[in-house]
């Protein structure tokens, strides 16, 4: 039988026990078995799940009695495709710090952090999400505060103070959607049935966007997030921008979306205003850019304005294209900031005028950062494509002028990033980068893997197509505007 919790407890165990581990060498070594033990846990839902509109291998225990608050998790098209995403690719984050000298505490750090995100992912029961939610940011924190670099404690407390405000106002909402059912209940089902006055559902809706939004990020509230990301370590990059952002996607899908439907009719279109907005403006702010953390982050805000523009189509298409493009961002992303992690250490620095023919020097990195970037930019048969057509159409039906500026992420993306390889791999070489060595053991690996995935999903989308249409269609016509 298939039991949800045990991916929940393998990474809890893998925390406590890495905690006390001191040695470097045998800590990345245990995190990775333990990440892996979690990748080979997760293949059986896959294989067993069946691609209906149906929640599966539910569990379901009383946590608070006395306030009738339930341990619900389960799997549906929804939700599988984040599982895959956050088990997949925590093994890469921690194979990618075999290079760091880190310790035990650091990798434990990771596995709590996994936790808390599978947790938000699994959950039925509005209380386990918040709880999830709340779980997967202490850590990340810590990861940052501690392991960064630069103004890092000042940088990383924006981020938290933002992010913990968020999370109050979503408190305050759900503190009231409990009392409001004849028998207070925090389950999803009973929160989605609630007849909610329209007035109620307008701030409902501000309340658990404000929320989300500030985790994406959308424009205005994305200020946090170019700094963390710049300043934070390698791993803390890749699990904030690889898996962390789509935590507020999903709030979007599973949460808003189902329970305010009057005020996503009432505000739905301002959101996408400020979705297309960020599309357009962190383009040109990516464009500008010297340090490549700061292009990619910039980067992330455009591709994940699209995503969520997608989801407020609210139509097959865009939502298709919204789940499917956060797993095929997570992938991309989490390449990009290695390829910049391992530029950083070979070349002394990330500022684009640092690098210049390195690919003279190192052919091998040359090749899979390419495929990577023909993946960030969507070209056909590249994982990045089938989820930005499915985005920009269910935007079109939403309405053409919101396709027209949202599709422009696809042009400037494609120079931005063009403009980083060349700056990075093309061009002469600078004398002080004669003996640069080229990509070899885990950092091959782990690029190795993402290449194959880029690959793979661009010719075989419906790989995760599949997983989610039956949910998605069930979740359309459950809500109608």
């Amino acid at each position: 039988m298939n039991n949800l919790f045990i991916l929940l407890l393998v990474p809890v165990i893998s925390a406590i026990v890495l905690c006390f581990v001191r040695d470097a060498v045998r800590a990345k070594w245990l995190a990775l078995v333990a990440s892996l033990i979690s990748v080979g846990l997760t293949i059986p839902f896959l294989c067993n799940f069946v691609p209906d509109a149906q929640v599966q291998f539910e569990q379901n225990w009383v946590w608070v009695e006395s306030l009738g608050i339930q341990f619900h998790i389960g799997l549906d098209g929804i939700s599988l495709p984040l599982v895959l995403l956050t088990n997949g690719l925590i093994p890469l984050i921690v194979l990618a710090s075999f290079g760091k000298a880190h310790k035990g505490n650091f990798f434990a750090l990771i596995s709590f952090m996994q936790a808390g995100l599978l947790l938000v992912f699994l959950a039925l029961d509005a209380f386990s999400f918040y709880v999830g939610w709340e779980v997967a940011l202490i850590p990340i924190y810590f990861i940052c505060a501690l392991w960064g670099d630069g103004d890092r404690i000042r940088i990383n407390l924006k981020f938290f103070v933002y992010t913990f405000f968020g999370s109050i106002l979503m408190l305050v909402a759900l503190i009231y959607l409990y009392n409001q059912s004849d028998v207070p209940s925090l389950e999803w089902s009973t929160l989605v049935a609630l007849d909610l006055p329209e007035s109620t559902q307008r701030w409902i809706f501000w309340a658990f966007f404000l929320a989300f939004a500030i985790k994406i990020p959308i424009l205005p509230f994305h200020t946090w997030q170019p700094d963390t990301y710049t300043h934070a370590p390698a791993a803390g990059t890749m699990l904030l921008a690889g898996i962390m952002l789509k935590m507020g996607v999903y709030g979007l899908i599973r949460w808003l979306l189902p329970i305010a439907p009057d005020g996503v009719a009432a505000y739905g279109q301002l959101a996408m205003v400020l979705c297309v907005i960020g599309i357009v403006y962190a383009s040109i702010i990516a464009f500008k850019q010297q340090d490549a953390k700061r292009l990619i982050a910039y980067s992330s805000i455009a591709h994940v304005g699209l995503i969520s523009a997608g989801v407020f189509s609210w139509n097959a298409e865009g939502m298709q294209g919204a789940i499917i493009q956060m797993v095929n961002h997570g992938i991309s992303v989490i390449g990009l900031f290695f390829i910049i992690d391992i530029l950083q250490e070979r070349a002394a620095g990330r500022n684009l005028t640092d690098w210049g023919g390195l690919a003279s020097k190192m052919p091998r990195l040359a090749t899979v950062f390419l495929i990577i970037v023909m993946g960030a930019v969507g070209l056909p048969l590249t994982n990045g494509f089938i989820g930005e057509f499915l985005l920009l159409k269910g935007v079109y039906e939403y309405g053409v002028w919101y396709a027209a500026f949202g599709g422009l992420t696809l042009i400037l993306g494609a120079v931005y990033m063009l403009r980083f390889y060349q700056k990075a791999m093309l061009g002469p070489l600078a004398e002080q980068h004669t003996h640069v060595q080229d990509i070899k053991g885990y950092e091959l690996l782990v690029l190795g893997v993402i290449v194959f995935f880029t690959l793979f999903l661009g010719v075989w989308p419906k790989a995760i197509l599949h997983l989610s249409e039956a949910s998605v269609t069930n979740l359309l016509n459950q809500i109608k505007f």
